[in-house]
């Protein structure tokens, strides 16, 4: 028998279309009519935001390592050049699309709702006049027009900053054309409404300032205008070793992101070509990152049109997150924790009990101590707030994440007041961010003994995503497990070594090995024609290792669903390889956040939930955490009830193919009048409302039924 390489590049998916592969989807959210047409402008503006973070961050990359002759082929062997290059062709027909379904679906679909987004020239005369006076109030004193000669440089424009750039001469003057660009206030909504009694209607910000323009260059001809957005490299560039403040040294990275090397320039689509000439070359771009927009030059700004019109109609149906009781014999939420574990699945499940058990460090006198790690968190947060007030009298020790990406800026406030406050602060370990979901109380209970409580999940502290991010959260007095903990927040704070962190898994220690050693379990049951089954639910899957894996697990008969949200470098089925594997994407309402691992185990089965995705920043880059869920009715909760239902989703989910696109499962299409399919999300929400039960999941084809030593798990198979 001839084995196969594993390295074959053949065998991997590229790293940067799998990433526009999933704003596909998102945008395919978006021209999806059984979705409420409000909501699908908000898919329509997520699908911006996340192309906006591939260029700030995976084309910045490609073009940084083909600045530094970096030689190095991907897994799926091309060259940064390579890539390069298919990411300029695909990034341009993604972008196309998008405004296609702006200008052709969207709009016109919320003009017969009667909400319109319209053109200066369209204004009647009262809309006109309120527009004027709007400006003249909020818009004329924050704006400063520069105009480009040998006295006043180009302007450093900041980082997707939206700009209008004028050409213009003179009136006095029969001289070369002047070059004039004024930086739109981000302070101010980039659409204004107008006064209206039917509907909602709206301008765009930058066309009042164009239409104004003239009093910002008295004197001059306006010859032609154009709006325009700048995309910059925005990876930080820090050498913790040579940093001996870490929060100063983020600050001033964060001050060089907004400086960074441009990687993007949108512009109007019918600028003049002297503006868009003279801006490429200002900016140091090839013509293939230069993209004509036929439309409002940053469609993430559409979601405002969401936020601000009260059409509930036109929106999901809110829902109501089950509500947390106690058991009847039960005084206290801690004394039901030293009953039995606690599983929360947000945000079906309400995420109070979360905040509450952090402000008990505040609230209850029993409570001794509180320890956390943050990694994202929202304005305003209650745990902050929870934890400030606790400093005074209680022993409170708090990991803050610096280089959580894009919220640098928003941390470094948090941990100043923090600090402030009198709570101990500590910012991880040195080349290692800090990312798995913590917290650990220390309590003196009724009897006397002072008991440690934990909260372990797979979501930011963060009681606003909470709302539509799906997660886990794990509450236990377990004495393994809180000692675990424990031991992981002194490897946190004193770099405090250990062999491992059983029961735990702890990245980069010995998460990585672990997650390896328990698929090659499953393999070793298939060999030996034991039971054998793999579910893993995640947001990416890029690690090789990992990957590879999976591959020989496969090879060995292991039945593998993968669920994974966004980018995914393993291919399914391919022969003799990963035949045996089928990877599923729900893109939904809610955004797929946690993370989830099954092994049957020959019928001895085990779930595991992490913070840790399977790529190589979570595995050997971060601080992650991978806990076992040791009470049996919460496994299968886990496995009957949330992974049978992802698995039997054909609505939202898509199927990734062998060539590494999706197709959307059999029983439904976008655009397609809705039918009687399984949404998962929608099935979960009902199944908190009281709507539905367990036994109404569908179960799956037999030809992937269990073997009967499994019969319960047998609707996943």
């Amino acid at each position: 028998m001839v084995r196969l390489s594993l390295d074959n590049p053949a065998y991997y998916i590229n790293r940067e279309q799998s990433w526009l592969n999933f704003d596909r989807r998102v945008l395919e959210e978006a021209q999806d009519e059984r979705n409420p047409l409000l909501e699908r402008v908000k898919f329509l503006s997520i699908s911006a935001n996340n192309l906006d973070e591939f260029f700030e961050i995976r084309v910045a990359g490609l073009l940084q390592q083909i600045e530094d002759g970096y030689s190095e082929p991907a897994a799926d062997g091309l060259l940064p050049e390579a890539e390069l290059e298919k990411v300029a062709l695909a990034s341009h027909a993604f972008v196309d699309e998008q405004y296609r379904c702006w200008n052709q679906t969207l709009q016109p679909q919320l003009a017969a709702e009667n909400i319109r987004v319209i053109g200066m020239d369209s204004l009647d005369e009262e809309s006109r006049e309120a527009v004027s006076l709007f400006y003249d109030r909020e818009v004329d004193p924050l704006l400063t027009p520069v105009t480009i000669d040998p006295a006043h440089p180009f302007p450093r424009v900041i980082n997707k900053a939206l700009c209008l750039a004028f050409l213009m001469r003179r009136r006095r003057r029969a001289a070369q054309p002047f070059m004039g660009v004024v930086t739109v206030p981000r302070s101010l909504p980039r659409l204004v409404r107008l006064p209206s009694e039917d509907g909602a209607s709206y301008i765009f910000l930058h066309e009042l300032v164009a239409d104004k323009a003239s009093r910002l260059y008295r004197g001059y001809e306006i010859i032609s205008a154009a709006g325009f957005r700048v995309t910059r490299n925005s990876n930080l560039y820090m050498q913790d070793e040579d940093s001996r403040n870490l929060m100063e040294s983020v600050r001033a990275e964060l001050h060089n992101r907004r400086k960074g090397d441009a990687v993007r320039l949108e512009i109007e689509a019918d600028a003049n070509e002297e503006i868009i000439d003279r801006l490429r070359v200002n900016f140091g771009l090839e013509r293939w990152q230069v993209y004509r927009n036929e439309g409002p030059v940053n469609l993430s700004r559409l979601f405002q049109l969401h936020t601000e019109v009260q059409r509930p109609e036109l929106k999901y149906r809110p829902f109501v997150s089950r509500t947390f009781h106690l058991q009847t014999k039960s005084r206290d939420f801690f004394e039901e924790v030293r009953q039995r574990d606690v599983l929360l699945h947000h945000p079906f499940d309400s995420y109070e009990p979360v905040i509450n058990f952090i402000e008990s460090a505040a609230q209850d006198p029993n409570v001794l101590s509180v320890k956390q790690t943050l990694y994202r968190t929202n304005e305003d947060s209650p745990i902050i707030e929870a934890l400030m007030d606790a400093a005074p009298n209680r022993e409170v020790t708090v990991v803050v994440e610096l280089k959580a990406r894009f919220d640098e800026a928003s941390n470094i406030k948090f941990a100043r007041n923090m600090e402030d406050a009198g709570v101990q602060v500590f910012h991880g370990l040195v080349g290692l961010k800090t990312h798995c979901k913590l917290a650990l109380l220390a309590r003196r209970d009724p009897d006397g003994i002072v008991r440690r409580y934990a909260h372990l999940g797979s979501g930011n502290y963060n009681p606003v995503t909470a709302n539509f991010y799906t997660d886990l959260s794990l509450f236990t007095a377990d004495e393994e497990i809180t000692s675990a903990v424990q031991n992981v927040f002194n490897f946190i704070t004193a770099n405090s070594d250990r062999p491992d962190y059983k029961p735990l898994l702890v990245s980069p220690v010995d998460l990585p090995a672990g997650c390896m050693s328990l698929i090659e379990r499953e393999a070793q049951h298939a060999r030996h024609r034991r039971p054998a089954r793999i579910i893993a639910k995640m947001n990416g899957l890029l690690d090789k290792s990992m990957i590879q894996a999976l591959y020989r697990a496969s090879q060995a008969g292991v039945e593998i669903d993968l669920l994974v949200r966004g980018m995914c470098a393993l291919r399914p089925g391919i022969r003799g390889v990963s035949d045996k594997i089928k990877v599923r994407s729900v893109v939904g309402r809610l955004l797929e956040h946690s993370r989830i691992f099954y092994f049957h185990n020959a019928g001895d089965e085990e779930v595991y939930v992490s913070s840790a995705d399977w790529m190589a920043r979570n595995l050997y880059e971060r601080v992650e955490v991978m806990f076992p869920i040791k009470d049996p009715g919460h496994r299968q909760r886990i496995v009957d009830e949330i992974l049978a239902s992802y698995l039997a989703d054909d609505i939202k989910a898509r199927i990734l193919q062998k060539d590494g696109t999706y197709a959307r499962a059999k029983t439904t299409r976008a655009g397609t009048a809705p039918s009687k399919g399984f949404d998962a999300q929608e099935f979960l929400i009902a199944l908190a409302e009281g709507k539905k039960t367990r036994d109404q999941i569908p179960k799956a084809p037999s030809k992937r039924a269990r073997p009967k030593a499994a019969p319960r798990l047998r609707r996943l198979a």
